[in-house]
């Protein structure tokens, strides 16, 4: 049995020595077969004219990158690699002079000249424009040039071009004045061109007039007013006693004010000042304030000087559109309430800033 065993020990042995042997021989024939990847290179490759390389290894896997210079394209492979085979990858680089006109940029047979990150087309006749794409016309309307060329406007309104020159008009209810350009407002009320009926007085306005005919207020409690003139009421006299009576408005006026649009601003417009009665002695403090309206911000209200209060426009309105602003103007005298009076003013903005 022994020597049973030894004897497959042997055989067992000498297979391994002969497997090992074959292993050894095929790993040597492998490596014979594979050139070493350091050993294969590929031709050295130039800049182009005009232009720079970046590396400088030419073996397997390894790149070589190109660029130009300033004012040239670079035509083929801005980056080539190394083969296996000994060959570059890509199309060998070339810088060409890098032209503005080369994507033919001028129409209409025009010619294009070339510049600096920019080109100039020289127009054939009957064409005009950057890229010669407009046709000339034989009149220049002189409306659209003005406009487009940020130059001063030719007509305060409209313009309307006419062949071999141009016109101005006026909106309605407005004049052509002699200078061919300017506008102004005709005044329809001084010209007796309004409808308004008797009893009521005519307001002109931008391009237009107003018809108006203020009442006063109804009476309430002790405090009635009469009409003493077409824009004013006066309060009535009141009983000793009426606390609410003395403290409503004594005097209550009303003014109508035309304004053009977009107005500049701060514009003081209306101003408001006490006057004291021969022989008695006037208020020596003043208060004033915009107690109502529609105003919606556009004025403030601000003491003048020790006997007067303005009005002023701070936030300028645009047309057409009617506005109210109402204010009040209280007196005292040794820090007692004396009287108060209102002013009712109405605004007539235009559509137009003329």
């Amino acid at each position: 049995m022994q020597q049973f065993l030894k004897g497959q020990e042997m055989r067992y042995a000498e297979g391994v020595r002969i497997m090992k042997n074959r292993l050894i021989t095929l790993q040597n024939m492998v490596t014979k077969a594979a050139p070493d990847p350091q050993s294969v290179s590929c031709p050295a490759l130039d800049a182009p004219k005009d232009g720079r390389r970046f590396g400088t290894k030419y073996f397997v896997d390894h790149e070589v990158h190109f660029t130009c210079e300033p004012g040239f394209q670079l035509l083929g492979s801005s980056t080539r690699v190394c083969q296996a085979n000994g060959s570059w990858t890509g199309d060998a680089p070339q810088c060409k002079v890098f032209s503005t006109c080369s994507s033919n940029p001028c129409q209409n047979g025009a010619i294009c000249v070339a510049g600096v990150n920019q080109y100039k087309c020289t127009c054939a006749h009957g064409w005009t424009g950057d890229n010669c794409q407009y046709q000339t016309q034989t009149d220049v309307n002189e409306c659209e040039v003005y406009k487009l060329e940020g130059a001063p406007r030719l007509c305060m309104h409209a313009c309307i071009n006419i062949p071999g020159s141009y016109r101005c008009s006026c909106p309605s209810g407005y004049k052509l004045l002699g200078d061919g350009k300017s506008c102004e407002d005709i005044d329809e009320c001084g010209l007796s061109l309004h409808n308004c009926t008797r009893g009521v007085t005519c307001i002109n306005t931008g391009g237009g007039f107003q018809c108006v005919n203020p009442e006063c207020p109804r009476s309430s409690g002790n405090a009635s007013y009469v009409k003493t003139s077409p824009f004013q009421c006066e309060r009535n006299p009141c009983p000793m006693d009426s606390r609410s009576c003395h403290h409503a408005p004594k005097s209550i006026s009303f003014h109508y004010l035309p304004l053009p649009s977009n107005l500049i601003t701060p514009t003081p417009l209306f101003r408001m000042a006490t006057a004291s009665a021969p022989g008695r002695p006037g208020p020596d403090s003043l208060r004033f304030g915009i107690v109502g309206g529609n105003s919606r911000g556009h004025f403030v209200m601000q003491r003048s000087d020790r006997q007067t209060g303005e009005l002023i426009l701070v936030q300028s309105p645009k047309g057409p559109q009617t506005i109210e602003v109402e204010v009040d103007m209280s007196e005292y005298l040794d820090r007692t309430f004396q009287a108060k009076h209102v002013s009712k003013i109405t605004v007539f903005v235009s559509p137009y800033e003329f």
